[in-house]
């Protein structure tokens, strides 16, 4: 974690696309960065070499990936600003947190999701290719509402979903 700490500080205060942000986001990832990825900063990872985001995918500014469980992107993907991947949980007994326990499960995303602005996804979801999570609820057959959607449940391929927690609906139109 605090290699991880130390390559987020390099990345996120190298110059925008420099070659010193590029090779800190490398280090960070452990591993080739993927084509056409952009990672734009500020951004976070708790250990970063437990993320991994596949070709073509885009994370907006002040995103969090809290990245204990490991969190996995398909291709195309792209993350609004402020969002944060969630793998930990901890336990519910003070005597337990205080000793340092916690458990991570893994998040999964599939091939060409769109992440709205401030939208939490929490440990252990896996969401299917083609989905849409809205930054808001959603009023009326096609009305929107800006909020932060909180993930806490599997999502199948190509539904929208949206609120607190996010409910689903099935894209129909592709």
């Amino acid at each position: 974690r605090a290699k991880a700490e130390a390559l987020c500080y390099d990345f996120n205060m190298a110059k925008p696309g420099s070659d010193a942000q590029l090779d800190a986001l490398k280090s960070l990832l452990d591993t080739d960065l993927p084509q056409g990825l952009t990672v734009l900063s500020p951004a976070y990872f708790d250990y970063g070499s437990k993320t991994s985001f596949g070709e073509g995918c885009f994370v907006n500014h002040g995103c969090y990936f809290m990245d204990g469980g490991s969190i996995t992107f398909g291709g195309n993907v792209f993350i609004g600003p402020f969002c944060g991947f969630y793998t930990a949980s901890y336990p519910l007994k003070a005597k337990d947190r205080n000793l340092g326990l916690e458990k991570a499960l893994p998040i999964v995303v599939g091939d060409n999701c769109w992440f709205g602005a401030n939208v939490s996804v929490l440990q252990g979801v896996t969401i299917g290719s083609g989905c849409v999570i809205l930054p808001g609820k959603t009023i009326g057959e096609d009305g929107l509402v800006a909020a932060g959607s909180v993930v806490t449940e599997d999502l199948p391929d190509n539904v929208v979903a949206a609120g607190v927690p996010a409910v689903v609906k099935k894209i129909i139109e592709q």
